[in-house]
């Protein structure tokens, strides 16, 4: 990309994700001139007292635009299939946090943490990873340039806005009707149920449709995204992905074997020092992640990082980051300052 002072800059979608890119625009100060806003249909949101006029999509949107940040939407195809390309067409580079070019061997799929090189090799359109991934592999990559890594096992407690606006309303009704009901109430009074299941006072291991081997496209996300972005197809992966009733900030407990053994310290230590991380580990006074510290914040949090005392070379960490940032918005416009510097 040509450097410039400012660039023209557009984002897709005003979505959970679509709100947390203008913000991150603003926060991190990003060189924007022009700032366009593009969804289904013309309207004016207010983000945190801020006024943006939002355009129907259509392929002249893009004219002039520099960087399109598309918001991306799971389980369906998103806005970027139709118009990834127009955008591209008109100059400009496509960060796009759908599914829908992940795992297309042309795009590179970039969490700058831990693949930013990749950035260069982009024609004209660069993938966002799916927000469980996104933290894995930066407490992960870490571990794997230090002393490799063999197999990962990993069970994610997903929050409820990872599936979206729906999902969130969902949870905060179901919620609501309890308090006022009692439990058998959100058997019959929720509608438009955005889930598959209950998810107030309830867990269940269902995130996306299921397919291969009874895994569900969430789980094999978590498998391919991660071979694709640590470049290495012999890590054996294997996931189960949990909803949980949580509002914002994605968990994973996630078992690592590595190739050389590496004490926990180490781990604490090098995890301290790396991009994007902080530790916070100290499990006697009751401090660990949680999903209620990490909303808002932008890093990967790790703890609870122990060894298996079973096995020579195990590990366990416990990652928890914000999922509509680190998991989604800012990995995207941290993208963009890649793409820009």
């Amino acid at each position: 990309m040509k450097k410039k002072a400012k660039y023209n800059v557009c984002v897709v979608g005003v979505g959970v994700v679509g709100i947390e890119m203008l913000r991150c625009l603003k926060q991190r100060k990003f060189p924007v001139d022009t700032l366009r806003v593009l969804a289904r249909s013309a309207r004016e949101i207010d983000v945190d007292g801020q006024k943006y006029q939002v355009q129907a999509i259509s392929p002249q949107g893009f004219d002039g635009i520099d960087i399109a940040l598309f918001a991306g939407t799971e389980g369906e195809k998103g806005a970027a299939v139709t118009y990834a390309a127009e955008a591209v067409k008109r100059g400009a580079v496509v960060i796009d946090n759908g599914a829908d070019f992940r795992m297309d061997p042309k795009v590179p799929l970039v969490v700058p943490e831990v693949n930013a090189k990749e950035i260069k090799k982009n024609k004209g359109i660069i993938a966002n990873p799916n927000c469980s991934t996104i933290q894995m592999v930066v407490a992960l990559n870490p571990i794997y340039k230090k002393v490799g890594v063999k197999r990962v096992i990993v069970t994610t407690l997903q929050a409820s806005s990872g599936a979206g606006k729906a999902a969130v309303e969902q949870l905060k009704q179901e919620n609501s009707l309890i308090a006022q009901g009692g439990y058998d109430s959100v058997q019959v009074n929720v509608v438009n149920r955005a889930m598959p299941q209950q998810l107030a006072y309830n867990v269940f291991p269902h995130i996306g449709g299921f397919s291969d081997f009874d895994y569900t496209s969430e789980e094999w996300k978590l498998i391919k995204e991660t071979h694709k972005i640590i470049g290495d197809n012999k890590i054996k992966i294997s996931a189960t992905t949990v909803r949980v009733p949580v509002r914002t900030g994605h968990s994973e407990a996630v078992y690592i074997e590595t190739k050389k053994v590496i004490e926990p310290e180490a781990v604490k230590n090098l995890l301290s020092k790396s991009a994007g991380i902080i530790v916070v580990d100290d499990p006697k006074n009751n401090l660990y992640p949680m999903p209620k510290d990490a909303e808002g914040k932008g890093e990967t949090f790790v703890g609870r990082i122990r060894k298996d005392p079973f096995v020579k070379n195990g590990l366990w960490l416990w990652v928890v980051a914000d999922n509509l940032l680190k998991g989604a918005a800012l990995n995207a416009v941290q993208i963009a300052e890649c793409l820009i510097s």
